[in-house]
């Protein structure tokens, strides 16, 4: 079994100062993209809302993630409050923009993290945790002494900030981020950020560099890489099509590759034409018509019948 990144950066005593180099982009706050400096360690919050302590709204063992995370014992997700891209049709809208969650330090942090090992998941996996990195990686230390050693996953939606993700290189062994938007209009209709575009491209480029196409044991369970998310849009086949091109030719054409038709009308979509319908079947075949055309090779298939078998053995 590979070690843990953050364990080896733990071994050679480098992970205080990667803390403490984050905890510094709190304030003034430089953690995402949206660069809103704020002073978070004063409790002063910007667009994700958020001050100088993550907000968890969950924390379980899911057995509805792709297949190399969910394995035979689940991935463990710990769910972030808050977000800094805030989509219109977010389908955790409750979590995302209404705020649903409970302050946790440090230990509680750990604690969670531990609990979920523990419980046998195979990963823990933090949802939306890209305006708390600081936080996430802060709690290592009492993570790593309560037996932490499973890989960490980083689940965003690829609104990142290329200064903290070279920051967390060698902490997070998996990264999962979305492509959500190939246009800078969509960016700005959908999610006042007209930059998405851009800003993923570099990010998913960045978490390439550092973990490589995604790896597997021999159970089939992911220990390190890259798997990325792109949720098909009702309308949005031409965005798909272009953000498939990207993956298969600028990144790896053996990028994992989640193409996603669960699309339904959540949040404030209603007020948006033509993402306030579902999306039809059509499209979706289109899409992964796209993604093979494209030339990637590494397309997630659900594999249903098994995630119903180990929940109901759990």
């Amino acid at each position: 079994m590979t070690e843990a990144g953050y364990l080896t950066l733990h071994k050679q005593g480098k992970l205080p100062a990667r803390i403490a180099e984050a905890r510094e982009m709190l304030a003034p706050c430089r953690v995402c993209s949206r660069q809103c400096k704020v002073d978070r360690l004063s409790n002063e919050k910007g667009i994700c809302r958020t001050g100088a302590r993550a907000v968890v709204s969950s924390y379980a063992p899911h057995f509805g993630e792709e297949s190399p995370l969910v394995g035979s014992g689940g991935s463990g997700t710990i769910f972030l409050t808050h977000c800094n891209l805030l989509c219109v049709f977010c389908q955790n809208y409750e979590i995302s923009h209404l705020g649903q969650g409970i302050e946790a330090d440090d230990g509680q942090l750990s604690s969670m993290m531990v609990s979920l090992q523990r419980q046998g998941c195979h990963n823990i996996n933090f949802v939306t945790p890209s305006h708390v990195v600081p936080q996430i990686i802060a709690s290592l230390p009492k993570a790593i002494e309560k037996g932490l050693n499973v890989p960490l996953v980083y689940n965003s939606s690829g609104y990142e900030s290329i200064e903290m993700l070279q920051l967390l290189e060698g902490i997070f062994d998996i990264y999962m981020p979305d492509f959500k938007f190939w246009t800078k209009e969509s960016g700005k209709l959908y999610a006042k950020a007209p930059d998405y575009p851009e800003a993923a491209k570099k990010a998913i480029l960045e978490m390439h560099r550092q973990v490589g196409d995604l790896l597997m044991d021999e159970e089939g369970v992911a220990t390190r890489g890259l798997l990325v998310r792109h949720l098909v849009m009702p309308g949005g086949v031409n965005e798909t099509r272009g953000i498939m091109r990207f993956l298969a030719q600028e990144v790896s054409a053996d990028t994992y590759v989640n193409v996603m038709d669960q699309y339904r009308p959540c949040g404030r979509a209603h007020q948006y034409a033509p993402i306030d319908r579902r999306l039809t079947n059509d499209e979706f075949q289109e899409a992964l018509k796209s993604a093979t055309d494209a030339g990637l090779r590494r397309l997630d298939e659900k594999d249903w019948q098994g995630i119903f078998r180990r929940l109901l053995n759990r």
